[in-house]
Order: structure tokens, then C-alpha cells, then sequence
């Protein structure tokens, strides 16, 4: 398995490239199949993974008791456990205090190695300041409860760089992939990073599994130059092969997608420069799949009807780029719940003239209801 060096109580660790993140664990008749979720960490950890990710909110709330369970049996010094603090749910110092230890007895430890505060974005930019989070953590930190104390984020670039300014973090993590490179903090939010001399930790890097299945035409491209590799191992790779990536987080659901991703990281092999430029052409081939020339400007909205007209073309995009079938059925499902899905438009035009893309909404919703029935998403 390959390791990657970074710092913790400021002593160089070798920390696992892949990490295994619990947030997809494997479920069985609607709960967390807890049996196969161990067999699957302990296979993940007998091939040398040694970073396991948990927060509060995982499988509502059980994620950290089951992870307890699996850790249980291990050497607290062979594992290293990253959780995660959720400022929703804080209001004042006395309510991190009660959440922070209360995970810290659902994990069964004494500390945690990595801890962030989660999900960070504009809103809890200014509650972390005034209600002093960093500060508390730090007194964590004295106690022996916290070796190296982060964030999360998922936010605009301008609010990363305020997050970067507000404190010498020990790590960070980012969602990055090879199509995201623009989406949130991106590559230039890496790069910062990089400059600051700040380890990085990546999430979502086959894009909560976009990146895993693609057309005939695609798939054959990175088949032909890697027969062997599966299409997920190309996104890992191309994370993998920035040098400041320190542990890559895999939500892994199946034993199958274990040992693929182990196999990934064992003997690992970064791209070269060929194979970077076969990800650019793939990049460029996704993009052209693309159904509606949409920026998500959102001036033709609101719509007097309800409809959500720039998330009903994000929707129609990611499933023509990705074929997310299953993802896809269930966010046209909450649309449909809520209201706002295509099949709400009444064609009243009213959307045309404040469209700066000149797109034909209507048209293009109705042909979204007639692509949703084409491939079986909708009745």
C-alpha cells in the first residue's frame, strides 16, 4: 500500500494514500449490513490501509458506533481516526464540548488523530470566529484528545481563501477530481495549499461515483491504454498523482470496490504525462455530452410555476455526461416531491425572454421528461 508522509504532534507519520471513508458503508434491508461493513474495513486494513473517516452525521448517526465496533479489536497505535465537528448542530461552547466528547465515547477512543470541523462554508465562517471554535479545539488539542485539528469544505474559492487565512491548519480536505477541477475551491484551491505547505486530504475523487461508468466510446479509450486498470482506478490515479495528496477517501459500499481500490494503491503508479492528456480528451469528451448549454445564472428564475429550471438541467447534464442512473432517480424523485421537476412546466414562456443563453426552457424540459422515460428513470 502507498504511503505518503505527513506530520502528527509534528513527527512524520506514513499515512495510507487510500483511506476508507464510512459514509457508504453497505446496507441490507434499510440498515448498515454491519457485518460485511467489517469484513470489508478489516480486508481494507490487513492490505495496509491505515486511515479510517467517520463523522456524526454518517448513516444517521450510527456510523461512529460502527465503526467503534470494528476498531475495537485493533491497536490503537496501528489506525489512524479522523472525525469530524458538526457546527450545525453547536450553538455555544457548551455544545462542542458535549458533541466533540460524545464522539469521542460513540468512536471508543481517547483521541482522534485528524479532526475537522466539518462542511465549512460562508455561513460558519463568522460562528467559528465568535464562538472561538479553533481556540476550544486547541484546548482539545493540550488535553491529548486532538492531534491534528482541520476543516472540510464545500464552498466558493474566495470563501476557501478566507478559510485558509484564519489559522495554520495541520491539514485540509477537498472535494477534487479530474472533472471538478473549477467546481468549489478546484485546482487553484490545491495550489494555495500547496503554498502554504498545508497537507491535503481528497474526498469525492470519482465524483460520488460519476467517474466509475461511462459510454462504450469512453470506457474504450482508458481500456485501451490500461486493460488491466478499472475506469475507477484512472480517477484515483490522477489525484493520486498530485504531490501534495497526502490520503485519498474512498465511501467504498462493496468488497468488490475494496479490493479494486487496494489494488489501485498497492505498487502505485502515478499518471504520465500520456496518460494525463488522455484525461484531458476524456474531460472533453464527458463535457460534449452535455444536453443544455445552461450556466445556472438563474435569471429565469423564479418560475411562476414552481419549477427548478437550472437544477432540472443540471440533473439532465449529469446523466447524460455520467449515466448516474440510480443517483438520478432519486434527486428527479425529491424534485418531483418538492414540486420543482420538469414535468411542472406549462410551456407559459414566461422563462424565454430572461434567458441570456437564448435556450428554449420549455423545449428543453419537455425533452428532459421524454430522456427520463427513455432511460427508465421516470414512468
Amino acid at each position: 500500500m502507498e504511503k505518503r508522509k505527513i506530520k502528527i504532534n509534528k513527527i512524520d507519520k506514513d499515512v495510507s494514500l487510500l483511506g476508507f471513508g464510512c459514509m457508504r458503508f453497505p446496507m441490507k434491508d434499510g440498515e448498515v449490513d454491519t457485518k460485511e461493513a467489517k469484513r470489508m474495513v478489516d480486508f481494507a486494513v490487513d492490505n495496509g490501509v491505515n486511515y479510517i473517516d467517520t463523522a456524526w452525521p454518517y448513516h444517521g448517526g450510527k456510523s461512529e458506533l460502527i465503526v467503534r465496533d470494528i476498531i475495537k479489536e485493533y491497536d490503537r497505535e496501528s489506525f489512524y481516526l479522523a472525525d469530524k465537528l458538526p457546527l450545525w448542530e453547536c450553538k455555544t461552547n457548551e455544545d462542542i464540548d458535549r458533541v466533540f466528547h460524545k464522539q469521542l465515547e460513540k468512536c471508543g477512543v481517547e483521541y482522534f488523530d485528524f479532526y475537522l470541523i466539518h462542511a465549512v462554508n460562508k455561513e460558519r465562517y463568522q460562528q467559528t470566529i465568535d464562538l472561538k471554535v479553533i481556540e476550544q479545539l486547541e484546548g482539545f488539542r493540550k488535553e491529548g484528545k486532538i492531534k491534528n485539528i482541520g476543516f472540510s469544505f464545500h464552498d466558493d474559492l474566495e470563501t476557501f481563501k478566507k478559510w485558509a487565512e484564519l489559522y495554520q491548519w495541520d491539514f485540509c480536505q477537498i472535494q477534487l477530481n479530474y472533472m471538478d477541477t473549477d467546481h468549489q475551491q478546484g485546482m487553484e484551491g490545491y495550489n494555495i495549499l500547496t503554498e502554504k505547505g498545508i497537507p491535503v486530504i481528497i474526498m469525492e475523487p470519482v465524483k460520488g461515483g460519476s467517474l466509475v461508468k461511462f459510454n462504450d466510446e469512453i470506457e474504450g479509450m482508458l481500456k485501451e491504454k490500461n486493460p488491466e486498470g478499472s475506469i475507477a482506478s484512472w480517477g484515483f490515479r490522477w489525484v493520486a498523482s498530485l504531490p501534495n495528496v497526502k490520503c485519498i477517501l474512498s465511501g467504498m459500499s462493496t468488497m468488490e470496490q475494496v479490493e479494486d481500490n487496494v489494488k489501485t494503491f498497492t505498487d502505485f503508479t502515478p499518471l504520465n504525462e500520456e496518460e494525463f492528456k488522455l484525461i484531458d480528451k476524456v474531460k472533453a469528451e464527458i463535457l460534449a455530452l452535455s444536453k443544455v448549454d445552461c450556466t445556472s445564472c438563474n435569471y429565469c428564475m423564479p418560475c411562476p410555476h414552481g419549477v427548478d429550471i437550472p437544477r432540472n438541467f443540471r440533473t439532465f447534464n449529469g446523466h447524460s455526461m455520467y449515466q448516474n442512473t440510480k443517483y438520478v432517480k432519486w434527486v428527479y424523485g425529491t424534485m418531483q416531491e418538492s414540486g420543482v421537476s420538469a414535468d411542472k412546466c406549462i410551456e407559459c414562456g414566461e422563462c424565454l425572454p430572461k434567458c441570456p443563453q437564448y435556450i428554449e426552457i420549455p423545449t428543453e424540459l419537455a425533452n428532459f421528461e421524454a430522456y427520463l422515460k427513455e432511460n427508465g428513470i421516470t414512468e
